[in-house]
Parts: structure tokens; C-alpha cells; sequence
């Protein structure tokens, strides 16, 4: 494995209001120091500020996959609080990172 590999959880889904939700994240219920993040990218279309897209990067895949599985427990009770709805959870590798 080369040593810059990266490994990312992709997530993404809709919000209610992007701002109880942005309070929500800062909030760190996961913990992702602890879970290993090593650092995160939070994205909204242009076209559609209640929906949200957030990158986490990790070193290794194991500390993806285990993030993974605490966010999906954390959002079992979030979605009953109307926070975000239909989210989605990925495990992806940064296979290249080029520059122009």
C-alpha cells in the first residue's frame, strides 16, 4: 500500500435546516478525533442548501469502516429527531490526486 493512501467516509443527505444541522455536527457525537479522522470537508450543492455532503479522511480503511459503523448507529436515533433524512454512508479510497 503505497504510504499517501487515503481513505474517506462519503456522506450525504438531505437536511431540514442546514444550520440545526451544521449545530449538530460541531456538537461531535461521534467523537472523530477518537474515531481517527483525520480531517473533514463539508459540501452543499450550490442549487440546494439542504442537502449535504461531508468527507472524512482516515489512514487507514479499518478506522473508515469503524467510523462508518458509528455514524450509522448515531443517525438511528438522529433521524427520529428530524435532523437529516435517507442518509448514505460510503467507505471510498483515494485511488489518484492530481494537480493542473
Amino acid at each position: 500500500m503505497p504510504t499517501d493512501a487515503r481513505y474517506l467516509v462519503r456522506i450525504e443527505h438531505p437536511v431540514l435546516d442546514f444550520a440545526t444541522w451544521k449545530k449538530a455536527f460541531d456538537g461531535d457525537p461521534v467523537s472523530r478525533e477518537k474515531l481517527r479522522v483525520r480531517r473533514y470537508t463539508i459540501f452543499r450543492p450550490i442549487d440546494n442548501p439542504k442537502y449535504v455532503m461531508v468527507d472524512l479522511e482516515f489512514d487507514t480503511s479499518s478506522d473508515a469502516e469503524t467510523f462508518r459503523a458509528a455514524i450509522l448507529d448515531l443517525w438511528r436515533g438522529t433521524e427520529a429527531k428530524g435532523i437529516i433524512s435517507n442518509p448514505q454512508a460510503r467507505v471510498v479510497e483515494a485511488v489518484e490526486t492530481k494537480e493542473l
